[in-house]
């Protein structure tokens, strides 16, 4: 899965998709309603394709939890992300069993499966990257 381009902004529910840079900031997209607003240089944004989950070895960036939901769910919903702190976890577990579950809070947890449904909702699992020319004809040799 491919979070370029994906942010979410502090104070502001959702996720958004980034369509253009403005002179103070971006130009972005709600993934949730698909309206356009301004993202300005105050706000604290945070890149999906710059966060990682806590595990007992090495951290596993968001993209890949990303994929493991997607595939444990074959392609559809997961689980409320307003359950219960303990269905979370042991939801999560069979995602990703190595979490670490002294670093992942329950409100992670509950941001995850949110930030979760927005992506298959607003149909960023359906995006299929395609490689470019010089890598196909690289293969091809």
């Amino acid at each position: 899965m491919n979070l370029t381009g994906i942010i979410a902004i502090a104070g502001k529910p959702g996720l958004y998709k980034v369509v253009s840079r403005a002179k103070n900031g971006l130009v972005v997209e709600s993934l949730a309603d698909g309206k356009k607003m301004p993202a300005l240089a105050s706000h604290k944004i945070s890149a999906l394709e710059d966060i990682s989950m806590y595990t007992n070895d090495e951290d596993v960036k968001l993209s890949v939890v990303m994929d493991n939901i997607y595939a444990h769910t074959n392609k559809s919903e997961a689980i409320d992300p307003k359950s219960d702190g303990a269905e979370l976890y042991a939801y999560f577990e069979k995602i990703l069993p190595e979490f670490d579950r002294e670093r992942v809070y329950p409100s992670d947890l509950k941001k995850l499966f949110t930030w979760y449904s927005l992506l298959l909702n607003g149909g960023i699992f359906d995006v299929v990257e395609e490689k470019p020319e010089s890598a196909v004809e690289e293969t091809k040799s």
